[in-house]
């Protein structure tokens, strides 16, 4: 993962994009809906001209940290709409998308609202959370890499 982004900044994008792409993309990433992150990760992208290839390339890096999150936000979801817990696991949830696709919807249609909520709500705060402290990361590693360009050329 490092090397594309310090190849990103050597190629003129900013620090700052870089920063954005990572604290947005994390945020799509874990949108608690099996199999839509990447569809989520490449409209996002696309609207805010994000660099897709860091983009995808977390998406596929938080796929366990969003499995382990989809019941968090189910709980969470519950909570903030008062709604009693549904007994689930993640296992339960596949099996049955499986076996009747129209039924899932039916059986889990407020589950994934509560999710849905839980997770909307999170995403200003995952967002901030990490970028702002990965842009100043970004530009320290951005001023290192021009130092060092620099160096190179003065010895030539």
């Amino acid at each position: 993962m490092v090397a594309p982004v310090l190849a990103q900044l050597t190629q003129g994008v900013t620090p700052d994009r870089i920063a954005l792409t990572l604290a947005v993309g994390t945020a799509c990433s874990l949108l608690p809906f099996l199999g839509f992150t990447a569809l989520m990760n490449l409209g996002v992208g696309l609207w805010l001209r994000l660099n897709q290839p860091i983009l995808q390339t977390l998406n596929q890096i938080l796929g366990p940290v969003q499995l382990v999150l989809i019941l968090g936000y189910v709980r969470i979801g519950e909570k903030i709409w008062g709604a009693p817990e549904m007994p689930l696991s993640i296992g339960q949830l596949v099996a049955s998308f499986k076996d009747d696709p129209s039924g899932f919807f039916v059986r889990f249609g407020w589950t994934g609202v509560h999710a849905a909520t839980a997770w909307g709500i999170s995403v200003p705060v995952i967002v901030a959370a990490i970028y702002f402290p990965l842009r100043v990361v970004m530009r320290r590693v951005a001023g290192r890499e021009e130092k060092t360009r620099e160096g190179l050329r003065a010895e030539s």
